[in-house]
């Protein structure tokens, strides 16, 4: 049986080589902000509304939350919640700010930390948006907030969820976290870990 799963902030990107998502067992729903590349829903993060509630399986979110203000990530966390079957789970990557902030710590604010597929990536660009997008005029790609591994599994904890589980990843700078509605042994939650981070 097909599940569904919301690709929240998905760009111009589709689920292909998205671990755990990629396969014929899953139906993408594309949502973003940007009515340009062409989502199948457009709203934001704050007003999912178009989403019914409970109607998916899961919700995938790369690189949306540092997007908002520290204000709204509880309201799009209980969006998220929302929108999830009781059983489902949520997967989400942001920036680490522990580990960029120790970059800037050691005076690497400009240097590049890693070269992604838009080019060479600094601590600013993480911080406050890739300059080169925002350059460009796309206003959607400024950082208005951020997270350490805590603070994004607190946040996840008190929108609701039930269990979370997440991995640091310094080397990248990004933090990956899995939450579920529901109360899951902690053998199953690594299990979903294991299947959906990377």
């Amino acid at each position: 049986m097909t599940k569904k799963f919301l690709h929240v902030g998905c760009g111009p990107q589709d689920k292909t080589g998205l671990k755990g998502f990629s396969g014929d067992d899953w139906q993408e729903i594309r949502f973003d902000i940007d009515p340009s590349v062409k989502p199948d829903i457009a709203g934001s993060l704050s007003d999912m509304s178009q989403v019914a509630s409970a109607s998916v399986d899961a919700v995938y979110s790369a690189h949306n939350l540092e997007h908002i203000y520290p204000h709204e990530v509880p309201v799009a966390l209980a969006e998220f919640h929302r929108v999830l079957k009781p059983d489902g789970v949520v997967v989400l990557t942001c920036p680490d700010l522990q580990s960029v902030c120790a970059a800037v710590a050691n005076n690497r604010l400009l240097e590049p930390l890693y070269v992604s597929p838009s080019g060479p990536i600094s601590a600013i660009d993480i911080l406050y948006g890739h300059r080169r997008y925002l350059a460009e005029g796309n206003v959607y790609m400024a950082h208005k907030g951020g997270f350490t591994l805590t603070t994004l599994k607190d946040s996840l904890l008190a929108a609701g969820f039930a269990r979370a589980i997440g991995a640091q990843r310094p080397q990248a700078f990004d933090l990956w976290m899995l939450a579920v509605k529901e109360d899951l042994p902690n053998a199953r939650l690594v299990e979903l870990a294991s299947t959906y981070l990377p």
